[in-house]
C-alpha cells in the first residue's frame, strides 16, 4: 500500500515536469531487442536533459527502484515486468559535429552515429555501424566489435547525478574496460546524457567499404534476423563462446521457443513465441553441459531486469 501511495504521489509531482511524458504500466516487451518482457509501474520519457534533472531528484525521495533504460538490446526482461520506474531514454537524441568531434546525446542509435560519421567523412566508428543499441548503453558496456570498441573513440561523456547534477568526466575518469565502465562499477545510479566522440577525417568510399565489409560479416555470422541480445556470454579467457558451446551439443537446442542458434551457437535467439523464462533456463542449461565438457564458466553479458 505504501508504495501504491508513493507511486501516486510521485506521479502526480512528475506530471508537471517539462519535456516529460509520464506512461503507467507500460509493456516493455518491444523495448527490447529479445522482445520479451512485463509492464513497468511507471514509464518515464525525457525528452531534454533538463526533464531529466528535474526528475532525478524526485525519484530519489520517493524511494522507489528505477532503471535506465536505451534501446534495451544488451537486456533481459522478466515475463512479471518491473516493480518500479523505467526512466526511457531515446528521446535524448541530438548532436553537434565540429570538425572531426561528434558530441551525441545518449539516446542516439550507434547506427544513426556511424551514418552520421560517414556522411562527414569521419572514420573510426565503422565497427560500431552493426552494434544495435543506444550510444549510452555501449558506453556503459564500452560496447565493441571487429577489433574496435567505445574506448578507442570516447573522449569524453556527460551525466546526471542522483541530485539532478550535471557531471562532466574526462576518457581517464570514465574506467572504460572489457564490457564495463563508471557506470558499472561506482556510479550505477548516475544517467549518461551526452558521449562526445573523436573521429579522423578519411574520404567517404573508404569509410564505406568497411561499413559493408562488417555488414556482411555480421549478418553471415550472426542471426541479425531474429530477436536476441546479441551474444549471450562474456568470452571466456582464451575461448571463444560460439566453439564451446557447439562441443557441447547445445547448438540448435530448443526450450520453449528460445533456441541456441543455428547460424552463430553464441547467440541465442527468440523463434517468435519465446518468454524470459524460456531465455533463462536456455542459458542455464547452457552454462551447465559447457561446464561439464570442458571446466569453462560462462558469464552471461546482457544485464537482467525485473523479478525472475
Amino acid at each position: 500500500m505504501k508504495k501504491h501511495l508513493n507511486i501516486i504521489s510521485l506521479t502526480n509531482k512528475l506530471e508537471k515536469i517539462n519535456y516529460l511524458r509520464v506512461e503507467k504500466d507500460k509493456n516493455l516487451a518491444e523495448f527490447s531487442s529479445f522482445k520479451v518482457g512485463g509492464p513497468a509501474d511507471l514509464f518515464l520519457v525525457p525528452q531534454k536533459i533538463e526533464a531529466l534533472q528535474e526528475l532525478m531528484p524526485l525519484l530519489i525521495k520517493s524511494d522507489l527502484p528505477y532503471f535506465i533504460l536505451g534501446r534495451g538490446s544488451n537486456l533481459i526482461i522478466s515475463d512479471k515486468g518491473y516493480q518500479g520506474i523505467i526512466i526511457y531514454t531515446a528521446a535524448l537524441n541530438n548532436y553537434q559535429i565540429n570538425n572531426n568531434i561528434i558530441t551525441a546525446q545518449s539516446g542516439l542509435e550507434l547506427k544513426e552515429i556511424a551514418d552520421l560519421a560517414y556522411e562527414n567523412s569521419l572514420s573510426g566508428f565503422e565497427f560500431a555501424a552493426g552494434i544495435p543499441g543506444s550510444l549510452g548503453g555501449a558506453l556503459y558496456m564500452n560496447a565493441g566489435a571487429y577489433g574496435g570498441e567505445m574506448k578507442d573513440v570516447i573522449i569524453k561523456a556527460k551525466f546526471v547525478n542522483q541530485t539532478g547534477k550535471l557531471i562532466d568526466l574526462n576518457k581517464s575518469e570514465l574506467n572504460l574496460d572489457y564490457r564495463t565502465s563508471i557506470l558499472q562499477k561506482e556510479n550505477p545510479d548516475w544517467v549518461a546524457v551526452s558521449v562526445t566522440l573523436k573521429l579522423q577525417k578519411a574520404e567517404q568510399k573508404i569509410i564505406k567499404a568497411k561499413m559493408d565489409e562488417l555488414h556482411q560479416k555480421r549478418w553471415s555470422k550472426q542471426p541479425m534476423e531474429l530477436p536476441s541480445a546479441g551474444s549471450i556470454f562474456k568470452r571466456p579467457p582464451g575461448h571463444y563462446t560460439g566453439p564451446l558451446i557447439e562441443e557441447a551439443g547445445l547448438k540448435g537446442y530448443q526450450i520453449g521457443g528460445a533456441q541456441v542458434s543455428t547460424k552463430h551457437a553464441g547467440f541465442i535467439v527468440n523463434k517468435g513465441s519465446a518468454t524470459a523464462e524460456d531465455i533463462i533456463n536456455l542459458i542455464n542449461k547452457i552454462k551447465e553441459e559447457v561446464y561439464k565438457i570442458s571446466g569453462v564458466q560462462l558469464e552471461v553479458e546482457p544485464r537482467f531486469l525485473g523479478e525472475f
